[in-house]
C-alpha cells in the first residue's frame, strides 16, 4: 500500500512518524560469516545441538569414584584401581570394592556412579578413606544429555550474538554461521560553517560534530557507515546525492532541512525523485526532521527493486543525535529482526514545566534508587547545546498535551550511557 506524504506545512505527531518508520523496514538479506566474526550480529538460524550436552557422564570435581551401593553396605576404605584423566579414554572399574581417581571433567569410568572430592578423603597406602557418613547416588556427575539432548535449539533465530553465545557456537561446532546482512549506510553532513576536527575554525565557523556522532551510534549497532561532507551548493548536493542513492542502503543526512535560505535538501530530494514520508515532526528538539524513501534502479537476484531509505535530521547536534536515537535504532532493530520497542521507563523526580503543544525530549540525569530509575531534568541551552550532554544520561519522552508534569510520573526514556 501506497503511504500519503504529509504536507510538509504540517507537524505530524511522534505517533505517525513512529508508525510510518516502522512500516519501511527492510531485510538487507543473509549472509554466512566465520563464529568469531558474528558478535553483536543477529542470528538468522537456529543452531542446535551436534549432540548431546555434556555427551558422556561427566565428572564435576577432583576425588575418587565408587560404586554406591558399596558406600550404603558400610564399606569406607577403597582401594584404588587406576586414575582417569580428562580427555583420555574411558576407564572399567574391575573390582566393585575398589575405587578409580578422576578429575574434573573426565568422563566417569564404566561400573562407577559416585564421586567423592579430595577434600573428604584421606589416601594413604593406596587406600582411599572417605571422611563422610552419607553420600548421594550420582554425585558431582553432570550426567549426559543433562543440559541439552542432540538437535535440540540452543539459540534461535533472531538472536543477537553475545560473547557467551560465541562459546556456544564453539561447542556445537559451528564454524560458520548465517547472520542478517548490516545495511550499507552513507551520513552526509552539509554546511560551509563546518571545518574538520583538525582545523582552527575561524569565528564563524565550528567543527564538524555530528557526523562523528552518528558514525559512532552505528558502531554501536555494528554497522561501518560511509561519510561525506557536501558545501551549501544546490547543483553540488544533487550531483552528489545522486550518485550515492543507487549504491546505499540508508542516506543519513544532518543539516540543512529546515526553512533557512541554504537548506536545499528536501528540495534536492524531491528533484531525484525520493518520496517525502512526511517532513516536519510535532517534537522538541529535531521538529524539521525529515523522512522518505526512494525505489532504486539496481534489482536484486529475485528482480526485486532496492529501496533507499532516507533519514534526514535536522543540524542542531541534539536534534540529530535524538532524532538518531529515537527513529533510526528502532527501525534497523525492526530490519533485521530484532525487538524494536522501548521498555525502558523512568519516573520524574520533580516537577516540570514545558508549554510547547510539542513532543519533547527532556535531557535527564538518571538515578537508580532501591530498583526504580529516575529522571532528574538538566535541560542544557536548547538544541545546539552539544555540551550539555556530557552532563546528561538519556532523553525522557515528556508527551505533547499539557504543559505541567507532576514529580512521580512515569515516561519511557532513551538511554545512552
Amino acid at each position: 500500500m501506497k503511504l500519503k506524504s504529509v504536507h510538509k506545512e504540517n507537524l505530524i505527531s511522534v505517533k505517525e512518524v513512529t508508525e510510518i518508520i516502522q512500516n519501511q523496514t527492510v531485510n538487507f538479506g543473509v549472509e554466512e560469516v566465520n563464529f568469531q566474526e558474528s558478535l553483536h550480529r543477529v542470528l538468522k538460524e537456529n543452531v542446535v545441538a551436534d549432540r548431546d550436552f555434556p555427551p558422556f557422564n561427566r565428572v564435576s570435581m577432583d576425588g575418587i569414584a565408587i560404586k554406591f551401593n558399596q558406600f550404603q553396605n558400610g564399606k569406607r576404605d577403597f582401594k584404588i584401581e587406576g586414575i582417569q584423566p580428562a580427555g583420555s579414554p574411558q576407564l572399567t572399574l574391575k573390582n566393585n570394592e575398589n575405587c578409580i581417581e578422576v578429575m574434573t571433567g573426565a568422563t566417569l569410568p564404566n561400573n562407577v556412579d559416585s564421586v567423592i572430592p579430595y577434600e573428604l578423603v584421606t589416601i594413604k597406602n593406596g587406600i582411599a578413606t572417605i571422611n563422610l557418613q552419607e553420600i548421594k547416588h550420582f554425585q558431582n556427575v553432570h550426567k549426559k544429555g543433562k543440559d541439552r539432548k542432540k538437535n535440540d535449539v540452543i539459540l534461535t533465530e533472531n538472536t543477537l550474538i553475545s560473547s557467551a553465545d560465541i562459546g556456544v557456537l564453539a561447542t556445537v561446532g559451528k564454524y560458520k554461521v548465517n547472520v542478517a546482512k548490516q545495511p550499507k549506510v552513507m551520513i552526509i553532513s552539509t554546511g560551509d560553517e563546518l571545518v574538520a576536527v583538525n582545523e582552527n575554525p575561524l569565528d564563524c565557523q565550528i567543527r564538524r560534530s555530528n557526523v562523528y556522532t552518528l558514525i559512532s551510534l552505528l558502531e554501536n549497532l555494528n554497522i561501518k557507515a560511509d561519510n561525506v561532507h557536501i558545501s551549501d551548493d544546490k547543483e553540488k548536493l544533487k550531483t552528489t546525492i545522486s550518485k550515492i542513492l543507487n549504491n546505499y542502503d540508508v542516506l543519513l543526512f544532518s543539516g540543512a532541512v529546515s526553512k533557512g535560505k541554504f537548506d536545499f535538501i528536501p528540495e534536492v530530494l524531491n528533484e531525484l525523485k525520493v518520496e517525502k514520508l512526511f517532513h516536519r515532526v510535532s517534537q522538541r528538539p529535531g521538529k524539521p526532521f525529515w523522512f522518505g524513501r526512494i525505489a532504486s534502479s539496481i534489482t536484486d537476484n529475485l528482480g526485486t527493486k532496492k529501496n533507499t531509505v532516507v533519514f534526514a535530521f535536522p543540524g542542531n547536534p541534539v536534534s540529530t543525535y535524538v532524532s538518531c536515537l529515537r527513529y533510526f535504532q528502532p527501525w534497523y532493530k525492526k530490519s533485521v529482526g530484532l525487538d524494536a520497542t522501548n521498555k525502558n521507563f523512568a519516573i520524574l523526580d520533580q516537577d516540570y514545566t514545558f508549554k510547547p503543544n510539542l513532543t519533547y525530549f527532556l535531557q535527564v540525569k538518571l538515578t537508580n534508587k532501591n530498583g526504580s530509575i529516575y529522571a532528574t531534568p538538566l535541560t542544557g541551552h536548547g538544541s545546539g547545546d552539544l555540551a550539555n550532554l556530557a552532563d546528561v544520561d538519556g532523553f525522557l519522552e515528556i508527551p505533547k498535551g499539557k504543559d505541567l508534569f507532576l514529580k512521580g510520573a512515569v515516561f519511557n526514556y532513551i538511554s545512552f550511557r
